[in-house]
C-alpha cells in the first residue's frame, strides 16, 4: 500500500475516536497489552515522562521534549490529535515519523492485530513505541488520549507523571463530577513514581493526595509554589530566573528572563507546571539547567513542530487560531479575546457535539462578528445549531459550511488593523491549517 492507502486504511479499517467519537472509545488495556507484548514492550527500553489532563497536557509535553532535546537527548514525542498529518502524533526530536516507517508497521503486523479488532488509538500507541525504540530514542513524553487508567497508553511505568489540571470534559467516559474525571486522570500515578500536578482545587487535590499516599508517590501541587519567580534547583548552583510572556506584567524585571514562545493566558500556568516538572528532572540528572530550560521555552514550535496554541497565522490583518475546545479552555480564551487591542475582531468558530457548546458561547464577546462553521468531521456541531445556540446568546453571524469559505468570508471582511480568531474545535484548527 502507499501511504496515502495506509492511513485511510488505519482511518477507516480502526474505530476512530476523532471521526465518531464514543463508538471509538475502547476502555481497557487488553488489546494493547496484547500489541505490546507482539512487540516486545518497546517502551521498556527508554525512559518516559507521561502527561495527562483536561487541558494544556500538548503544550506542556511538547515544552518537556524541547526542553529535553536542548539537554542533548534524543527524545521521542508522542501526541494526539494530529491536526494536518498523520505522523504528527509520532515525533523523534521534531521529526515525523517517516511514511515509509508507517507503511512497514502495518504491513509487518497487520495479520497479528486485525483478529484485535484494536482501536485506531490503541494501533497508533503502538506504532508510537515501537518506533521509539527503533529510533533508539533516550526518552519519550507520551501524552495521555483521553483520561488516565484506562487509556492505552497506561501501561508505560514513566520516571515521572505530570497532570496539567482537571475540568468537564468527556464526561460520558470519565464521570459527570470533577472527582469521578481526576480519579481516572489519577490513574496514571504510578508507584514510587513522583508526579506533578499543576493545578488542582477542594475537589480535586484530595484525589490526587490519596492516590499519591496510597502509592508512594512524591507528589508536588505546582500552583502551591510558583515557581516562575523563584530558584530552578534546590541549592545554589541554579540561579533565579522569570519567564516572561505576553501576558504577565509582573515579570519585566530582573535578570536571567526566559521568554515562552507559546503565548496566551493559560500558558503561565502550563509554564509553572514543566518548570517543576523540570525540577524533578534536574534532580535526574537529566536537564542540564537554565540554557537548556531557556531553548525549549523559547522554540519549542521549531523544535517540535506544534502547531495550533495561540498560533498566528499572519498579520494586517492579525489572524490567531487556538485549539482550546471546552469550558476550561475558553476560561482562558475568551478573556485573551477581551483584551485583543484592534479596530473590530471577527470569530470563526464551530465546535464538536461532545463539548458544552452553550457554556461556551456565554463565554464570546458580544460585540465580535461571527462566520459559524462546522469543521469536516462527523462529530462536528451541524452549522445551523451552531447559530441558534449563538443567537440565543445575542451573537450576530453568518453561517459556513466549511472552515475555508468561513475563514475566506472573514479575511476579505477585515481591515488591516482587525483581528481575525479562528477556533472551538482543533478539527476547526485543523481544516485551516490544511486549507492554508
Amino acid at each position: 500500500m502507499t501511504y496515502k492507502e495506509t492511513t485511510e486504511y488505519l482511518f477507516h479499517s480502526t474505530p476512530v475516536f476523532e471521526k465518531i467519537g464514543a463508538a471509538a472509545y475502547k476502555p481497557g488495556l487488553g488489546t494493547t497489552e496484547a500489541l505490546d507484548e507482539h512487540l516486545g514492550h518497546p517502551h521498556r527500553h527508554y525512559k518516559c515522562i507521561h502527561v495527562a489532563g483536561t487541558n494544556g497536557k500538548g503544550s506542556v509535553s511538547h515544552t518537556l521534549a524541547a526542553i529535553l532535546q536542548a539537554s542533548g537527548h534524543r527524545v521521542g514525542l508522542f501526541t494526539s490529535p494530529h491536526l494536518v498529518d498523520f505522523r504528527e502524533r509520532i515525533r523523534v526530536n521534531g521529526e515525523t515519523i517517516s511514511e515509509r516507517e508507517v507503511i512497514d508497521f502495518v504491513a509487518d503486523h497487520r495479520s497479528f492485530f486485525e483478529p484485535l479488532h484494536p482501536s485506531f488509538f490503541e494501533l497508533t500507541t503502538a506504532m508510537a513505541f515501537w518506533y521509539f525504540e527503533k529510533q533508539k530514542v533516550d526518552i519519550a513524553v507520551i501524552e495521555v488520549g483521553l483520561g488516565g487508567r484506562l487509556d492505552s497508553t497506561n501501561i508505560i511505568t514513566p520516571i515521572l507523571s505530570v497532570i496539567t489540571n482537571i475540568s468537564f470534559d468527556h464526561t460520558q467516559f470519565l464521570g459527570n463530577t470533577l472527582e469521578l474525571i481526576a480519579s481516572e486522570k489519577a490513574g496514571i500515578i504510578k508507584p514510587g513514581v513522583p508526579v506533578v500536578i499543576g493545578e488542582a482545587d477542594s475537589h480535586t487535590r484530595p484525589v490526587f493526595a490519596r492516590t499519591a499516599f496510597e502509592r508512594r508517590a512524591p507528589i508536588i501541587f505546582a500552583e502551591d509554589d510558583k515557581i516562575l519567580a523563584g530558584n530552578l534547583g534546590k541549592d545554589s548552583s541554579h540561579p533565579a530566573y522569570l519567564v516572561d510572556f505576553v501576558v504577565c506584567d509582573a515579570c519585566r524585571c530582573g535578570k536571567n528572563r526566559v521568554n515562552y514562545e507559546l503565548r496566551g493566558y493559560c500558558q503561565e500556568k502550563n509554564a509553572n507546571t514543566i518548570l517543576w516538572a523540570c525540577e524533578m528532572l534536574l534532580q535526574e540528572g537529566l536537564i542540564d539547567g537554565l540554557d537548556a530550560i531557556r531553548e525549549g521555552f523559547m522554540h519549542v514550535c521549531e523544535m517540535t513542530g506544534l502547531m495550533g496554541r495561540w498560533q498566528t497565522i499572519r498579520t494586517n490583518p492579525t489572524v490567531v487560531c487556538d485549539t482550546g475546545h471546552n469550558v476550561g479552555g475558553w476560561q482562558y480564551l475568551s478573556e485573551q479575546l477581551r483584551r485583543q487591542q484592534c479596530a473590530r475582531m471577527h470569530v470563526v468558530f464551530g465546535m464538536v457535539d461532545d463539548k458544552d457548546i452553550d457554556t461556551v458561547m456565554g463565554m464570546l464577546p458580544a460585540s465580535a462578528a461571527y462566520y459559524f462553521t462546522q469543521a469536516s468531521t462527523h462529530r462536528a456541531i451541524p452549522v445551523e445549531r451552531v447559530a441558534e445556540v449563538a443567537k440565543a446568546h445575542g451573537l450576530a453571524g453568518q453561517t459556513y459550511n466549511t472552515v475555508e469559505s468561513a475563514y475566506h468570508a472573514a479575511l476579505s471582511t477585515a481591515g488591516e488593523k482587525d483581528f481575525i480568531f479562528v477556533g472551538g474545535s482543533s478539527y476547526v484548527v485543523a481544516d485551516l491549517l490544511a486549507c492554508l
